[in-house]
Formats: C-alpha cells, sequence, structure tokens
C-alpha cells in the first residue's frame, strides 16, 4: 500500500538565509545594544546617587543607546524606540549623578565641614561629637 502523491505548489518556499529574495539583509529580529541601554539606564536612574550606578551605568546606557539607534537607522535592527529610551534614561542618571557630585564636594571643600572635621577630633565622647554633627547641620541649613 502506498501513500498517496500531491501535485507540487506552484509557489516556491520562502528563503531560508538571511537574505531576502532581492539580495539585502533583513533586520534582525532583536537589538541586544537596545535591551542593553535601557536596562543600564534604568538603574543609572536608580542608582544616580553612586559613583557607578549613575556615571559609569548612565554613560554606557547613552553609549549602546546610540550605537542601537543608528543600527536601527540603517534598517539592520529593531527596537528605536527601546535604544532612545535606553539613552534618555542613561542621561537623566548622568545628570543627576553629576549633581549630587557637585554638592558632595562642595559640601567636603567647605569650610564649615573642616569645622566639623576639627570639632570631631577634638572630641573625648559619643555626646561630643553628637554635638559637633548637630553644629555642622545648623551651619549647613543657615
Amino acid at each position: 500500500m502506498s501513500l498517496p502523491s500531491y501535485p507540487d505548489s506552484p509557489y516556491s518556499a520562502p528563503p531560508v538565509s538571511d537574505h531576502d529574495s532581492y539580495g539585502g539583509h533583513q533586520p534582525a529580529r532583536t537589538n541586544g545594544f537596545a535591551v542593553a541601554a535601557l536596562v543600564l539606564g534604568l538603574l543609572a536612574c536608580l542608582f544616580f546617587w553612586t559613583v557607578v550606578g549613575g556615571l559609569l551605568l548612565g554613560l554606557l546606557a547613552v553609549v549602546f543607546g546610540i550605537i542601537a539607534a543608528l543600527r536601527t537607522r540603517r534598517g539592520r535592527a529593531p527596537r528605536r524606540v527601546m535604544a532612545i529610551v535606553g539613552a534618555v534614561f542613561g542621561a537623566l542618571g548622568l545628570i543627576g549623578s553629576a549633581i549630587v557630585l557637585v554638592v558632595a564636594v562642595s559640601v567636603f571643600n567647605s569650610q564649615e565641614f573642616k569645622d566639623f572635621e576639627s570639632c570631631v577630633d577634638r572630641a573625648n565622647g559619643q555626646a561630643a561629637e553628637d554635638r559637633c554633627t548637630e553644629d555642622f547641620i545648623d551651619e549647613l541649613s543657615n
């Protein structure tokens, strides 16, 4: 007993490789740079108050977002919006971290902080250190 045979289809099968029938490249189904930019940008926004979190992750998110956006512009990868959002989040993390860094440097270089350090060095107990801390906070708020 044999199986019935069916006539061949007049339609050809789609190309199997990553080339389309016109000789161009098909865009990739994913864009790893866009995903990395979004994840790093979100982490940079969450951890902007740390140097590593804001500056390093934010800078990487911006770079990866730009690379991903350029790849989408050339038609080699999808997810342009994800790349742009990741770069924007990375830039926000960079800006927030830069502001925190400037404020921290200005506080540590201030005369009030130098007075606080000398007060703590002269303190001979926890109560004296607490008084130095209270005086430092009062000087900063005035």
